[in-house]
């Protein structure tokens, strides 16, 4: 990927105008790697500026976007090397591809291309070691560019906090039932009568699924030019709960062997990212983080922990059918969308700065 004279590579962002994309805006501003240079849209933003053409949902827009042309998504348009896709499931199938095949390097948070199995479902704190994929997909696709993808804003928050028990005791069965926030449905998202006061015990597009197959990919392991999923057994169950932010997952476990919940509390509260993460910018010094109180992680009070890119974990305690409960809290559209997406980028310039 190419630098610019300001020593920062150039980024685009197509999707820009949605709720995620309007996170990586924020996120990207005063980079130290990576410069916002082009943004992309639907076409019915297209030929505006961004401040004209986007409905801005929280905080200050950047002056220096605000004035940006809307392009539209497709390789002859945008120019920059790498590319942050936030596009909705419809439009990404068919254009990120497009883009790799022109030589692009496209880093999404959208679903369509996860479970591809020459496709980085990544991690930097867990699964490092995945990126490798991108030497089989280029060869297997005949590009030069290449899609790495990051996992479902529930599957993420999930991921980080099992890994430290995964990697101590293994697992051997899984139990999910997440409480997801709003901003998980995009904007304008779901209908406020339908929401508010209520519980919806239903999200489309998948998300049991998702949870279901991401969580075993990003937990599995590199044999020769493949992931090797993890074997054990797992349900999700997915509710839309009325929340502005933050996505909370209660779980039980069953390890391979008896571990107290202050061991693994502790197992947890010490664990270690994998090093190929350390230090990214973007990169919590704690990817997660054990909260002690017995009335949390609460998303209100701990989505935001250490700028939405870490996980809180508490209720550790025993489970009369399986071994351990717990539960989980993370920023959606931080640690499990843009934030994430944005690390992933942030590793693969750090693992192949010659791209």
């Amino acid at each position: 990927m190419a630098e610019k004279r300001t020593g920062r590579i150039p980024a685009a962002i197509l999707g820009a105008t949605g709720a995620v994309g309007q996170t990586f805006i924020w996120l990207l501003k005063g980079h130290p790697w990576i410069e916002l240079v082009e943004v992309a849209a639907s076409e019915r933003s297209l030929g505006q500026r961004y401040g004209e053409a986007v409905h801005w949902l929280e905080g200050e827009l950047p002056g220096a976007v605000a004035g940006l042309t809307v392009l539209p998504c497709t390789p002859e348009a945008v120019s920059a090397p790498l590319v942050f896709s936030a596009l909705d499931a419809a439009a990404a199938a068919s254009i990120e591809p497009e883009f790799a095949r022109a030589g692009r390097t496209v880093v999404t948070n959208a679903r369509n291309h996860r479970m591809d199995p020459d496709v980085p479902l990544v991690i930097p704190e867990v699964n490092p070691g995945h990126l490798a994929l991108i030497d089989v997909q280029r060869e297997r696709r005949g590009w030069e560019g290449a899609m790495i993808a990051n996992g479902n804003c529930s599957s993420i928050v999930i991921t980080l906090a099992l890994v430290p028990l995964q990697q101590r005791f293994g697992i051997r069965k899984l139990f999910v039932t997440t409480m997801q926030a709003l901003f998980g449905a995009g904007y304008p998202g779901v209908p406020s009568l339908d929401i508010a006061g209520n519980v919806v015990p239903y999200i489309g597009g998948g998300e049991e699924e998702k949870i279901e197959t991401e969580i075993l990919k990003m937990l599995g392991e590199m044999v020769d030019d493949a992931v090797k999923p993890a074997k054990f057994p797992m349900s999700a169950q997915v509710n839309r709960v009325p929340v502005e932010h933050g996505h909370t997952a209660c779980i039980a476990v069953g390890l391979e062997r008896n571990v107290s919940p202050e061991e693994a509390a502790e197992v947890i509260a010490s664990w270690c990212s994998a090093a190929e993460a350390r230090g990214l910018p973007s990169a919590p010094e704690r990817p997660v983080m054990v909260a002690r109180a017995i009335d949390r992680p609460q998303p209100r009070r701990d989505a935001h922990a250490r700028g939405g890119m870490t996980v809180t974990v508490g209720r550790m305690r025993r489970d009369p059918i399986l071994d351990l409960r717990l539960v989980a809290a993370g920023h959606n559209t931080i640690r499990g969308a843009a934030g994430a997406t944005l690390l992933n980028a942030e590793f693969l310039i750090r693992s192949r700065p010659r791209e």
